[in-house]
């Protein structure tokens, strides 16, 4: 017969686990979900570019050819670019068109990912202290329109652009966007409505809840 103390102690193990079990639970549920929306389609989804160099700068900012006088993606940036793509690809989550900014670290995130039809666009591409303010302004409503257009039926849509692209389209909300974090649209009755926020790092555990 076990003690009183060993028969707390079991006690207090299974609800532990009771309360573990709970927790992680609605997490594997909500991929799984997301997963399936994914693979459904009819989605846009924006990608920050990867992570860059943190001391580089684009020194030459109109002149998107010359890749070397511009920040680019450090290791880390390419390693979960090669990632997300791949776990786009195992959850079977199909991609129709990617847009991109002209500058070579979002370019480059969407080539590495695996992406084929890609097409640059200067809608995505940030443009600071060297356009207008009214550029500027005229670029974050091109980026909610792409927002609110239907991808061709049953893919998704992917744009790759910058922090001050998605800020400025998007608002406070979105103002500390990471390198890499991906914002989830479903485009509706000529606007949008956000489905997740998902982390570069995150997409594998995603594929993985696909299965």
């Amino acid at each position: 017969m076990m003690s009183r103390s060993v028969t707390s102690a079991v006690a207090a193990l299974c609800s532990f686990l009771t309360v573990l079990l709970l927790a992680v639970a609605p997490a594997h549920a909500d991929d799984r979900d997301l997963a399936q929306t994914l693979r459904a389609g009819d989605l846009v989804i924006v990608v920050r570019h990867g992570a860059t160099f943190p001391d580089q700068a684009d020194t030459a900012p109109i002149d998107f050819d010359n890749i070397a006088a511009q920040r680019n993606l450090n290791d880390k940036g390419k390693a979960l670019a090669r990632t997300f793509g791949d776990a786009l690809r195992q959850a079977e989550v199909p991609i129709g068109k990617v847009y991109t900014s002209k500058f070579n670290r979002a370019y480059e995130t969407a080539v590495i990912a695996g992406f084929k039809d890609i097409e640059k666009t200067t809608d995505l591409t940030e443009g600071g202290l060297i356009v207008t303010p009214n550029e500027n302004s005229r670029r974050a409503e091109a980026f909610r329109k792409m927002l609110a257009t239907a991808p061709a039926p049953h893919t998704n849509t992917i744009l790759i652009t910058h922090q001050p692209n998605i800020a400025a389209a998007l608002g406070k909300d979105w103002f500390e966007v990471k390198e890499g974090e991906a914002s989830i649209f479903r485009p509706a009755d000529g606007s949008y409505k956000l489905v997740a926020r998902v982390q570069m790092e995150e997409w594998p555990r995603i594929a993985t809840a696909a299965k």
